[in-house]
Formats: C-alpha cells, structure tokens, sequence
C-alpha cells in the first residue's frame, strides 16, 4: 500500500505529527525536547503521512530570512523504507511550489547523514561543510 501525505490542518492531526517527532527525534535519537519544539511550530506548514491508515511520518516547512526552509522530516522505524520519506518530501516540495510568496526563494534543509541520499534524489545538493546539530551530523542541502 502507498503512503498518503496530507496537510495538517486540525489539532488532533498535528498532536499525531508531535507524537512522531517525540518518539522519532527525542526518544529514539535522544534530541532534547527543548530543541525539538520551537517557537515556529505555529508559522509552519505541517504534513501527516499515514500507511493503511495509521499516521507514520511527519515534516513541515517555513520562511526563514534564506527562503524556504524543510524540516523535520521524521519517520516512525516501523515504516522506513516504504517509500514514506519519498512521499513527505514530494507532498511537502509541491505545497512549497504551489504557494506564490515561496516562488523564486531558495529551498533549503538540513539532511542527517543517512538522509542525505533521499533528498539528492529530488534534486538537493550539499553546500558546504558536515556541521553537528542536536549531536546529530547534518548536511546543508539546496535544491538545485
């Protein structure tokens, strides 16, 4: 079965994509919760992806001063694999594009290592050097 994506939209859908995030980013990869929620959780667009009907992967996007920036791409272990980050990333690429105030800014995330590879295959390229954040190496990406 294929993964659907949707915008969020109502409360219980973002507590879904918070959940994600807790046990993907916190628990599983020990970020601290203080640097896993911010001040943009409001200002941003999220997305809740579910496989046979049960939400297992989350992502959101927003304006930062250097243009459009994608993030918090998370995907529940249980999931990984089945083509979940690739639909995330596709949902999250096309709202992006079909929002008019983005047109022409750059687009942008921050890929951990592993992920490096799923977002080059929709066109992103490394810029600049290996950084560590949340003890976690990352990568800058703009999409070419």
């Amino acid at each position: 079965m294929m993964p659907t994506v949707e915008k969020i939209t109502d409360k219980k859908s973002l507590d879904e994509a918070f959940k994600i995030r807790e046990l993907v980013f916190v628990i599983e990869q020990e970020v601290d919760p203080a640097e896993e929620y911010d001040e943009f959780e409001d200002s941003s667009t999220h997305f809740l992806a579910k496989l046979e009907g049960k939400p297992v992967g989350t992502a959101r996007w927003r304006f930062t001063k250097n243009g459009v920036k994608m993030e918090r791409f998370a995907v529940l272990e249980v999931a990984r694999g089945k083509g979940v980050g690739q639909a995330l990333v596709a949902a999250v690429l096309a709202d992006v594009d079909s929002t008019s105030e983005a047109t022409g800014k750059t687009k942008y995330l921050h890929a951990q290592l592993t992920a490096v590879p799923l977002y080059a295959k929709f066109g992103f390229e490394k810029v600049g050097d290996m950084f560590e954040e949340c003890n976690i190496q990352h990568f800058k990406m703009e999409l070419a």
